[in-house]
């Protein structure tokens, strides 16, 4: 007999029985909205993956930021932080401990072989390796006191990019993009300029929305041939046609998106459509530097003879035309991780100066000149730096404990250095600044509080800086 048909006599073991599987589809329903995240809301008040302006916590004092990222971690005693001590005593034993990622390959104190001198009127000491920094030395915010949490690339990119070394954790474009949305609809709010040459080490991860909505994450565009496959109609399909084919697609995936109400990655893939749409006419534009004037060409460096440099000055340049068009958060990205120089620590370093110093400071001087820098921060940073001893006959090693980047705009400190190393620039000493501590600053520039820009998630509020287990801090210090 069908235990429905008993009406008020339906014993509970009947009827567990009968629906056991309902059941459990209504506990797994109840389970997955209880650990459903938090979302932001639009203008209207409708919950949902919205890409609408929100506005910040509090006045913001920028409102963009273009991350000029160095894979591999660039030598601070090199570059940023001269060290007369470590010079003194080349070739002697380090007088302390040592944390050494390569243990075996571990040798005496290696001074650098660069002179440093005073630039700008603020006479903060850089390196010969870097004349063209030296020059917008009055916009930067120096800080030679960072410290992060692992010795491993791959983690302290993870660390830097996205606070905890675990993979699969919301980057901090994510984040900006999650808190504030964008004003520009016709174009990614979160942009990866990739290297032509290839992806950087640990590859897409450097841009995953993670476990936040799909919207939010980095989306790659080229500096060679299309800047997005597909992003052109074949010359056989017509524009009417176009318009046609994607307006019966819509239908069908919103038909879909009814039937399946609550699934975030369809939605998000709807409104990843609709961008891509709407990119058809307006990324062209935005990366089209034909228009540029000659000058603003010589100040990157766009026909340098070295390729390298030239392609770097053209991301640097792209970066600029995206934020003067409205989008967020724009990271320039290097194929694997050229920084990582475990032997021929000088020769590569001048090589890569030579990619990176002219574009670089360009970018800083251009935004100046246009009144973006203002509200636009430039962020030039690796994911940890190196060791005062030698690796090998003539390269240096990983160090997490010390090492140094730069920021220009969007209410840093201009000129301003802050914090020290130790003598040897090992370990940092003053003023230390761990990466929680500076994304809770760099999210304040933007107008966000980092404890109150949550995502529930595994049954708690998560964020960028975890500040519960982080305790982070805004770091006042380096905000004029």
């Amino acid at each position: 007999m069908n235990p429905f048909t008993r009406g008020i006599d339906l014993r509970r073991r009947a009827f567990l029985q009968a629906s056991a599987g309902g059941l459990g589809w209504l506990a797994l329903r109840h389970l997955l909205q209880a650990d459903a995240p938090a979302r932001p809301t639009d203008d209207s008040g409708a919950t949902g993956n919205s890409l609408a302006p929100r506005p910040p916590h509090h006045t913001p004092k920028a409102k963009a930021v273009i991350c000029l990222f160095q894979h591999g971690g660039p030598s601070q005693m090199d570059l940023f932080d001269p060290k007369p001590e470590l010079n003194r005593r080349d070739g002697q034993d380090h007088p302390g401990e040592l944390e050494i990622h390569f243990d075996k390959q571990a040798g005496k104190l290696l001074r650098s072989p660069f002179t440093f001198r005073p630039a700008g009127r603020c006479g903060m000491q850089l390196s010969e390796l870097l004349p063209h920094t030296a020059s917008i030395a009055d916009e930067l915010t120096l800080v030679r006191s960072m410290k992060t949490d692992s010795v491993d690339h791959e983690s302290a990119l993870r660390i830097i990019h996205s606070g905890k070394f675990q993979a699969g954790r919301p980057t901090l474009g994510s984040w900006i993009l999650y808190g504030l949305g964008t004003a520009r609809q016709d174009l990614p709010a979160y942009v990866v300029l990739s290297d032509p040459g290839g992806l950087p080490v640990d590859g897409l991860r450097n841009w995953t929305s993670g476990w936040l909505p799909a919207i939010y994450q980095g989306t790659q565009l080229r500096s060679e041939g299309p800047p997005v496959f597909n992003l052109t109609n074949p010359p056989e399909v017509s524009a009417g046609a176009r318009t046609n084919q994607l307006a019966f697609l819509d239908r069908l995936n919103r038909h879909h998106l009814n039937s399946h109400a609550g699934n975030t990655e369809l939605s998000d893939r709807i409104r990843n459509f609709e961008i891509a749409a709407k990119m058809q006419s307006s990324v062209p534009e935005v990366l089209d530097l034909a228009a540029e004037p000659e000058h603003v060409r010589r100040l990157y460096g766009l026909n340098h003879p070295d390729p390298s440099t030239a392609n770097y000055a053209k991301r640097c340049l792209m970066a600029r035309r995206l934020v003067e068009r409205g989008v967020r958060f724009v990271q320039v990205f290097l194929n694997g991780q050229p920084w990582d120089t475990h032997d021929k620590n000088a020769a590569k370093l001048r090589d890569l100066c030579r990619m990176t110093d002219q574009p670089s400071a360009a970018l800083v001087q251009d935004l100046k000149q246009r009144g973006m820098l203002e509200d636009t921060v430039v962020l030039w940073t690796g994911e940890f730096g190196r060791l005062p001893v030698s690796q090998g006959k003539d390269g240096r090693d990983h160090n997490r404990h010390g090492f140094s980047l730069w920021l220009a705009g969007g209410g840093f400190k201009k000129g301003h250095v802050h914090g020290a190393t130790d003598d040897f620039g090992y370990r940092s000493v003053q003023d230390v600044v761990p990466v929680a501590n500076f994304h809770a600053t760099l999210l304040s520039a933007l107008g966000l509080n980092h404890r109150e820009l949550t995502h529930f998630h595994e049954g708690r509020a998560d964020s960028l800086t975890d500040a519960t287990v982080t305790d982070a801090q805004v770091v006042g210090e380096l905000l004029a």
